[in-house]
């Protein structure tokens, strides 16, 4: 059991730091290719298993939902896998085993401990527990917002979401299948819920019922949260089972659930527990109505620790080997923005103060990805930031800023789509970024009694990810008038709801990206003619350039816009276009050179000249 150490910092089995990097890294960016697979059910890695007995050498675990002969393979439209998994230097042999799994809701049974299925005031972890419209699952744990140290319940998508089900649906203790009476066992109000590769997870409000955070039967209290190695030895307290004891079996495990209704089959990503064999027990691991148990810890001398090792969400569909499937805390917690203890938001945003700042990340993709520079010839332009440097560094983002013009010549940010946040821009205001000297920033009265917009180069909404305190110091560092620009207004509001406002989006929706991870670079391009306005000439194109990876490969686009602002006085824009060029010739307009693994990349044929984009089926992919 490790509490301190990143995943991906821990060793598997025998495997050395660098292989254990590297075989999470294909597991986590290769494995959901092997689930669509109609066969394959999960892809982790635990140690193999020979003759039905377990060994001490590490595999890449496939369960399928049938083991069947090679000639019936393409018959039933599956693939054989792999022997062995080979990546980089590495090579890892696989194992086979025959195991389906189905969300723990699935057939109720009727008979359950009363003590679990009746009403309880204070509720307690443990119980059963539902929305209005589901049938029953268990109170995993009491846990708290971390803006504000609300308490909440914490369960899963499936027992306080659903299919036809929304935020602000009502929760019952104990669940519709228990008791129907929904009056009077009002709960609250769903408030978070997360179905996909980081867990199936969601948590309520308790404003009809006092709480009491003693996990029932194990009399703990979960005070932090774990990460499982393989061997940990694991508890639950469930709705149907009662207590179970497990050890976990596999790890980063993705699991193939269908979660039907349509919502189809859906990839979770997790652990996987099996039988605890020095139990003497031959007790379910898994039944209907224990989703939203949570594992805990158990320590060398066997007692229940307060370490959390995770959500239980789905068990085996029976006929294969008894296992239990759970969300790993970090990812849960992430995803609702929740903690084991009553921490402000307050008292967060005051250790993110303290905190380095940190601005544009060039490993963030894994290959050196500099920040672009700028030709010789724009050398002097450059404004000079207050500790002597030429780049502004500011939470997700860096840039550097234009003397003559006072704009930014570029601005270059990371976004990690699996930790965006959507956060609130009331009471934000914009300012002068205090590195750079106010004579060198176009400020507010630009802006004043006109239809201009403060237009974000760096998007706001891509900033905001990360733990919660620092994706809200992004959400604040973006209002800066360094990371802005004068734009029409039907400019900036058009291009929200056109492509050139979501094209980050749009690369997620059309390419499989690795880690869900873009960098981006961006700026507005210079002219001489550019239409002076109160003294300052507003630029009338902009550019954006997106880098990312698919299959540990580095892709860059690369796109123009152009607004007309001949009109500026009556404040009447033309239309407005975007093209998608090459670098070299962004480079030629702006004057903003790029990093070597970037130009390095053959230029596509089709943009031998600019071409007009429209949608995203127009973008030379």
């Amino acid at each position: 059991m490790s509490n301190s150490q990143p995943a991906g910092e821990r060793k598997l089995g025998n495997l050395s730091a660098k292989d254990t990097r590297t075989l999470r890294e294909f597991i986590r960016v290769r494995g959901q290719a092997y689930l669509k697979d109609p066969n394959v059910s999960s892809i982790g890695v635990g140690y193999k298993v020979v003759d039905g007995k377990t060994t001490d050498q590490i595999a890449v675990q496939f369960t399928v939902h049938r083991k069947l002969p090679m000639d019936e393979l393409a018959r039933q439209g599956t693939h054989a896998l792999p022997d062995s998994i080979e990546v980089e230097q590495l090579t890892v042999p696989t194992d086979v085993l025959e195991v389906s799994y189905v969300p723990s809701y699935v057939l109720v049974p009727e008979v359950a401990p009363k003590i679990r299925t009746r009403r309880h005031d204070p509720v307690v972890p443990g119980v059963s527990i539902s929305n209005v419209t589901t049938s029953a699952g268990t109170l995993g744990a009491i846990v708290y917002g971390r803006e504000d140290g609300t308490p909440y319940a914490l369960s899963n998508w499936h027992v306080l979401h659903g299919p036809g089900s929304q935020i602000g649906a009502r929760t019952v203790q104990p669940g519709t299948f228990d008791d129907n009476r929904v009056g009077q066992n009002a709960l609250g109000e769903l408030v978070r819920s997360h179905l996909g590769p980081a867990g199936d997870c969601a948590i309520t409000s308790l404003t009809d019922r006092r709480f009491d955070p003693t996990i029932l039967e194990l009399d703990v209290i979960p005070e932090e949260i774990g990460d499982p190695e393989l061997g940990d030895k694991v508890v639950k307290s469930g709705r149907t089972s009662g207590v179970t004891y497990g050890v976990v079996r596999r790890v980063d495990v993705l699991t193939k659930l269908d979660y039907g209704e349509g919502f189809g089959e859906r990839n979770i990503g997790g652990f996987e527990i099996g039988p605890d064999s020095s139990r003497g027990e031959e007790l379910e691991l898994s039944e209907g109505g224990d989703s939203g148990s949570v594992w805990m810890f158990r320590s060398g001398n066997g007692r229940t620790s307060r370490v959390m090792a995770g959500l239980h969400f789905a068990g085996d569909a029976g006929g294969g080997a008894e296992s239990a499937i759970a969300c790993l805390p970090a990812s849960v917690f992430e995803k609702l923005d929740i903690s084991l203890s009553p921490i402000t938001y307050e008292t967060v945003r005051a250790e993110a103060a303290a905190a380095p700042g940190h601005g544009f990340d060039s490993s963030f993709l894994g290959d050196e990805v500099a920040p672009p520079t700028l030709s010789a010839d724009l050398a002097d332009d450059i404004a000079p930031v207050k500790d002597g440097s030429e780049v502004v560094h500011h939470t997700h983002f860096s840039l550097t800023m234009s003397a003559s013009r006072r704009l930014a010549r570029w601005v270059a940010w990371n976004i990690d789509g699996e930790s965006l946040k959507k956060l609130s821009r009331s009471s934000i205001k914009f300012q002068l970024d205090p590195q750079i000297d106010a004579e060198h920033q176009m400020g507010d009265e630009v802006y004043k009694a006109n239809d201009l917009d403060r237009g974000h180069l760096a998007r706001r909404a891509d900033l905001t990810w990360g733990p919660r305190a620092e994706a809200q110091q992004a959400n604040e560092d973006s209002f800066y008038f360094t990371n802005i620009s004068p734009q029409i207004n039907s400019f900036n509001q058009s291009s929200r709801g056109g492509l050139w406002g979501r094209l980050e989006d749009t690369v997620y929706d059309q390419v499989e990206v690795d880690r869900l991870r873009l960098s981006v670079f961006g700026g507005p391009v210079f002219h001489d003619d550019d239409r002076e306005y109160r003294g300052v000439r507003v630029p009338r194109e902009f550019w954006k350039v997106l880098a990312y990876t698919t299959d540990g490969q580095l892709t860059t686009k690369a796109f123009l816009l152009t607004q007309n602002l001949d009109r500026l006085e009556t404040l009447d824009l033309q239309e407005f276009k975007t093209y998608q060029l090459t670098l070299d010739e962004l480079t030629e307009r702006t004057g903003v050179q790029f990093a070597p693994a970037l130009t390095e990349q053959p230029a596509p044929e089709a943009l031998a000249e600019p071409r007009v984009v429209e949608s995203p089926s127009d973008v030379v992919w």
